[in-house]
C-alpha cells in the first residue's frame, strides 16, 4: 500500500510542474497551522476576502498533519503534502519536495506541520505585499495581502500567549490579525480544522472541529461562535460515549457540562431536550424534568416528539412517565 501511494504521489507531482504560471486571483489572506505539544491535536486555521476559503486552504489528517495552502492558491498542496507525511516525510521535507516541482512557486503561500510538531511555511517572492510568515516552537502563521506587514508577527504573539485548547489559540492568531488590519480587501470568510493527535481508522471521529463560515459580514466572530457551540456538541458525544460503557455519573456530568457552554436558544433547546430524555431513560426522572422544560421555552414542538421515542427504544414504553414528562415540559414544574 505504501508503495502504491509513493507510486500516486510520484505521478501527481508533475501537475505541479505544469500548473499555471501567472494564476489570476488570490485565494487566502491570512492563516496558522499547528500541533498542540500537550495534547497531539494539530489543526489550521484562516480568515479571508473570498468565499468558502476553508473548502480549498485547510487540510489536515489525524496522526499525520496539517497543510494551509493559500495566495495564489494550488489545492493539491494539501492532499500531497499530507500524502508525503503519511510515507514518513517530514513536515518541512513535504513542503520542500512540493515547492522544489511547482513551476508557480513564487506566488504560492503553503505552511506545513506533521505529526511531530516539524514545522515550514514558504512565502513566494510574487506573493502580494504585505505578504510573509513567521515559524515557531510547533506552528506556523502566514499572510498576503495585508494592510500591514506587522500582522504575522500579531498572530504569532497571539498564538503563542494565549491560553485554552488547540481551537482557542487559533482563533486568538486569527483575532489578532484581524486587529492588526486583516486582509486589505477587507473580510469574507474563515474555517478551522482540527484533528486528533492519532487516527482511530474512523476519519469522522477524528475531525473534532471541521467547521466553516462561508460568508459573513463577520466571519471570525462567526468561527467563534461555532467553536464554542461545536465544544457543546463534543460534550454530548462525549456523555453518549460513556453511556455506552456503563459510566453514567461521568455521562451526566458531560451532558451538564455540555448545555452550559451555550445557551438554549444557541441549539433550539437540542442539548437540553436530548439530556433530558436521557436521564428520564435512565429512570432519573426528577434530573431529567427541568432540562425537557428548558427545551420546550425554545419550541414547544419537543413535547410532540416525546411520544414517539418509545418505539425507537429511547425511552420506556410506559405512557404514565411519557405523560408526566409531556406535562412537565408544558407546565415547567
Amino acid at each position: 500500500m505504501k508503495k502504491f501511494s509513493a507510486l500516486l504521489v510520484l505521478c501527481l507531482l508533475p501537475l505541479l510542474a505544469t500548473a499555471q504560471t501567472t494564476p489570476r486571483r488570490p485565494v487566502a489572506t491570512y492563516s496558522i497551522v499547528a500541533r498542540d505539544a500537550e495534547t497531539g491535536e494539530m489543526g489550521v486555521a484562516v480568515q479571508s476576502h473570498w468565499f468558502s476559503v476553508g473548502s480549498i486552504v485547510t487540510w489536515a489528517e489525524a496522526g499525520v498533519g496539517a497543510v494551509a495552502t493559500q495566495s495564489f492558491v494550488e489545492p493539491a498542496y494539501g492532499p500531497l503534502g499530507l500524502e508525503l507525511m503519511r510515507l514518513g516525510r517530514t513536515g518541512p521535507e513535504a513542503l520542500e519536495a512540493l515547492v522544489s516541482t511547482d513551476a508557480a512557486r513564487d506566488v504560492r503561500q503553503v505552511a506545513m506541520v506533521d505529526a511531530e510538531g516539524n514545522v515550514e511555511a514558504y512565502t513566494g517572492a510574487r506573493a502580494i505585499h504585505a505578504a510573509g510568515h513567521h515559524v515557531g516552537d510547533g506552528y506556523a502563521v502566514q499572510a498576503n495581502l495585508m494592510e500591514k506587514a506587522t500582522v504575522w508577527d500579531a498572530m504569532a504573539n497571539a498564538y503563542e500567549n494565549s491560553d485554552g485548547d488547540l481551537a482557542e489559540r487559533l482563533l486568538a492568531a486569527l483575532e489578532a490579525a484581524q486587529a492588526e488590519g486583516g486582509d486589505i480587501r477587507g473580510k469574507q470568510s474563515a474555517a478551522i480544522l482540527i484533528v486528533r493527535s492519532e487516527s482511530s481508522g474512523r476519519p469522522w471521529k477524528d475531525r473534532l472541529f471541521d467547521l466553516r463560515v462561508e460568508d459573513h459580514p463577520e466571519p471570525v466572530a462567526e468561527l467563534r461562535r461555532l467553536v464554542q457551540l461545536q465544544r457543546a456538541y463534543l460534550k454530548l458525544t462525549e456523555g453518549d460515549d460513556f453511556i455506552t460503557f456503563g459510566e453514567v455519573d461521568k455521562a451526566v456530568e458531560a451532558y451538564r457540562t455540555a448545555t452550559t457552554l451555550v445557551p438554549d436558544e444557541a441549539t433550539n433547546g437540542e442539548a437540553a431536550f436530548w439530556v433530558g430524555i436521557t436521564l428520564a431513560d435512565l429512570g432519573r426522572v426528577d434530573e431529567a424534568l427541568p432540562y425537557l422544560a428548558r427545551a420546550y421555552r425554545q419550541d414547544t414542538r419537543w413535547a410532540e416528539l416525546v411520544p414517539r421515542l418509545p418505539a425507537s427504544k429511547l425511552l420506556p414504553d410506559d405512557s404514565a412517565l411519557i405523560d408526566r414528562l409531556v406535562a412537565a415540559m408544558k407546565t415547567g414544574e
